[in-house]
């Protein structure tokens, strides 16, 4: 859903949120009752003032008098209960559909392919999901029912007062097109002010996000100065955008209140001209004078729900906008659910673009054998971790096909994809919990000695058993607790507790130190052994043991065979192995 540039607001957000607001329908109805009850009671008030003044006092009626004070207090106490429960309800409703909201926001985000992510600041999407949805919940928990409330007052206040003199009511109604004036200039303005306030906090919220995650390589670079610059900027940016939304509100609140003195000063002068002249009574300017003070108050909260509701659109928009970005990898309407894998890959003319025009591969023809293990080499940006996400359809081909056991994996669901691999990639994530819930990501249900059967299989067990709580140690966020090549090894036993029939490391031993290498490379053997395996390689050692290596350059295949043949033919892989595999083997080994 694209973003409206006019409008007061945006019939399709209203449709969209209520459509998450009628589950509730019966907490809404019982609201309306009780602002309704409240409502009406509250505006008794000044009329019971009028019948105490014209009739008990100046009649001398004191026990009338009793009689209409207890009902001035009884409708004081029904307006209370009746207005309290009316907010409990509505705010009630108000959590309950923004809850769902915020889920479904998430599920979204869940589904939503890579390619979105690759155009979108992380920042800014947390901005959405929970500044955006905050400017919703302003307004349905608080905003609506202050509104339908306000707006139940005014009607039932011009009633009133036309009812006691529609004469003297029509004469401080004369303020009311100067009302809707100002209120049309404010609205135009307000809107164009909340929605730059939307976009600018979703700017400042990416910008921090992106300096926290990266502050160590912030301050290797000593950059702080200049980040500090750049928040500073969009710190700005953002307060000049609340400061003029402030602005345009400070501008219409005054004008309420002169244009409420004025039509104060009609009904007392006026007013006050025929009661002297016997045509009034004091009573009825009392209860005026009450009334008139009442009508523009909701004038005023109206103007304040308006700028609410501005924002609130502004917010939904970016919210829906989220919600409508389309899932470009989805299971196909005819998907079938893929059986249990043997692991045969086969690459048939396969081309691929991330962007128009910026193709990455180009007619791409492999063959990959159950159990084999192909390594892919190649300069960086080579296409090779292309060829991998493929694979696992996190993106999809421009032509050509990719095949799995013969499945197009097109034509496959892709839980029964995905869950049959693993993945190991070069950034080791992990996620908050213990280091037992991160090994057990991929296979919630396995068992202690399953979880320990993993972790010795790539050597993790004995680092893990020298933690504080072994198994049940806390992971700070993305594993900051441990090393970089402890984080490597938990991601490997995590793939493996798993039991993948394909299993693609994506240069998963490049950012380790040599003995995490070596426990690592210990493991491969038996890691690698009865499974499909596509390794993108960094280190020769992977690569001598593969069944076949694949150079991809530009693109493109460009050489494959054995790590040896490669050698004899003196091509591109040979030129790779001389510049950069031999020097690393014989650099001197680093054992931290």
């Amino acid at each position: 859903m694209r973003e409206q540039e006019k409008g007061e607001y945006n019939p399709e957000v209203v449709r969209r949120v209520l459509r998450y607001v009628r589950p509730h329908a019966r907490y809404i109805a019982l609201a309306f009752v009780m602002m309704l009850l409240g409502t009406g009671m509250m505006l008794s008030g000044p009329y019971l003032t009028k019948v105490a003044i014209d009739t008990n006092i100046a009649q001398g009626d004191m026990p009338g008098l009793v009689r209409t004070v207890l009902m001035l207090l009884l409708t004081l106490v029904l307006s209370a209960v009746g207005i309290g429960a009316q907010f409990y309800l509505v705010f009630t409703t108000g959590t309950k559909t923004l809850a769902a909201l915020r889920a479904d926001t998430f599920a979204k985000l869940q589904h939503l392919s890579l390619s979105y992510f690759d155009q979108q600041e992380v920042g800014d999407v947390m901005s959405r999901v929970m500044n955006d949805v905050d400017t919703l919940n302003q307004l349905l928990t608080h905003g609506l029912a202050i509104a339908l409330s306000d707006i139940l007052q005014l009607f039932g206040i011009v009633a009133i007062m036309l009812l006691m003199n529609w004469k003297l009511a029509l004469l401080s109604f004369t303020v009311l097109p100067v009302m809707a004036l100002s209120t049309s200039l404010f609205a135009r303005r307000a809107q164009t002010a909340y929605r730059r306030t939307r976009q600018k906090i979703g700017a400042v919220t990416a910008d921090l996000q992106e300096s926290i995650s990266g502050v160590r390589v912030v301050q290797s670079f000593a950059r702080e100065q200049v980040n500090v610059a750049r928040f500073d900027t969009l710190n700005r940016e953002n307060r000049d955008a609340n400061l003029g939304a402030a602005a345009v509100a400070s501008a219409f609140f005054p004008t309420v209140d002169v244009l409420s003195a004025v039509a104060t000063a009609i009904v007392l002068g006026v007013g006050g001209l025929l009661v002297l002249s016997e045509q009034l009574t004091v009573g009825v300017i009392v209860a005026f004078m009450g009334y008139v003070m009442r009508f523009f108050q909701p004038i005023r909260d109206l103007s304040q729900f308006y700028a609410i509701f501005q924002s609130a659109m502004a917010g939904g928009e970016r919210i829906f906008g989220l919600m409508d970005e389309p899932v470009t990898i989805h299971d196909a309407p005819d998907a079938v659910e893929l059986p249990p894998l043997k692991g045969r890959i086969e690459f048939r003319h396969v081309s691929m673009s991330y962007r128009p025009a910026e193709r990455v591969l180009q007619d791409i023809n492999l063959l990959i054998e159950p159990g084999h293990t192909v390594a892919l080499v190649g300069p960086t940006g080579a296409g090779k971790t292309s060829i991998a996400n493929l694979i696992g359809r996190f993106y999809d081909v421009e032509s050509g096909q990719v095949l799995v056991d013969g499945h197009d994996v097109r034509k496959v669901k892709l839980q029964s994809l995905r869950g049959q691999m693993g993945i190991v990639p070069q950034d080791s994530f992990l996620f908050s919990g213990t280091i037992g819930d991160n090994i057990r990501y991929g296979k919630l249900e396995a068992t202690e000695q399953e979880l320990e059967e993993a972790a010795k299989l790539v050597n993790a067990h004995d680092f893990v058993s020298d933690q504080p709580q072994g198994y049940d140690t806390a992971v700070m966020e993305r594993g900051q607790n441990l090393s970089q090549g402890q984080r490597q090894l938990i991601c490997f036993a995590r793939a493996v507790l798993a039991q993948p029939r394909i299993l693609i490391l994506d240069e998963a031993t490049s950012s380790v130190d040599t003995r995490t290498e070596m426990l690592i490379q210990n493991a491969l053997g038996r890691l690698l052994k009865g499974r499909t395996s596509i390794v993108i390689a960094h280190r020769l050692s992977t690569i001598r043991n593969a069944d076949q290596v694949l150079v991809v350059h530009e693109g493109r295949i460009v050489e494959r065979g054995t790590h040896e043949s490669l050698l004899a033919a003196r091509g591109l892989y040979y030129e790779l192995y001389m510049k950069q595999f031999a020097a690393i083997e014989e650099a001197p080994q680093d054992t931290e």
